[in-house]
């Protein structure tokens, strides 16, 4: 290599070398910014579940002290005590609503449970469970049609308590007269591979009062 390209090397990484120093000073700040944000959003993420650790905590406490009182008078107050917040809060409402049905305050237990149903932030889950509690409780004073729509979107594929809500569904039809249509319904819960041993057992002794066969079962 002669002298004047080794010369004009130098030069160019001089320039290179002070070209970098210069976009450093201009636009290092950014580098220095993203150094902040990342830390600064891991100790965050570090911050908030630790928070909402202590929420979950907090919360299945105050649940737990409530349900420890003697009586479901005395529960029920406990938990209407309770403040919390979000999948929480619902699911308070909802035990809240089986206490009132065991002290015998049902119309609590009914407002309750249709502002859970009612709910359309709340996950289904509990949504259904709510719904599927309130056909149960108001059942005798609600149309037969009225029930049978709620019950059949709470019997739909994939729902949480279908299999539960066919069980109703079939006594609405015994209610009706419709023997043949509720021994048939009550056999299609048998046969599903999610039915529970109660709810088999319920169904097998229903379809026997009703003088069904279990045959094929």
């Amino acid at each position: 290599m002669s002298e004047s390209e080794s010369f004009i090397n130098e030069v160019s990484e001089e320039v290179r070398r002070d070209r970098l120093f210069r976009i450093m000073r201009r636009y290092g700040w950014i580098a220095i910014a993203l150094v902040v944000i990342l830390v600064g959003g891991a100790a965050y993420n570090e911050w908030r579940k630790a928070a909402e650790r202590n929420q979950a905590q907090a919360a299945g406490d105050a649940i737990l002290n409530a349900l420890d009182q003697p009586n479901a008078s005395e529960r029920l107050a406990a938990l209407d005590q309770v403040t919390l917040k979000g999948d929480a809060e619902t699911l308070v409402k909802l035990i809240a609503a089986a206490e009132a049905v065991q002290s015998e305050k049902r119309p609590e237990a009914i407002e309750k449970l249709k502002a859970v149903a009612a709910d359309q932030t709340a996950p289904r889950v509990f949504r259904d469970l709510a719904a599927l509690k309130l056909d149960m409780l108001e059942g005798g004073a609600r149309p037969a049609d009225e029930r049978r729509a709620v019950l059949r979107v709470l019997a739909e594929p994939g729902a949480p308590f279908r299999l539960v809500a066919e069980e109703q569904l079939a006594l609405i039809d015994l209610s009706e007269g419709d023997k043949e249509g509720a021994i048939k319904r009550l056999k299609a819960i048998m046969a599903d591979n999610d039915v529970t041993a109660g709810l088999r057992r319920r169904a097998s002794q229903l379809i026997v009062a009703e003088g069904g066969s279990l045959d094929g079962q």
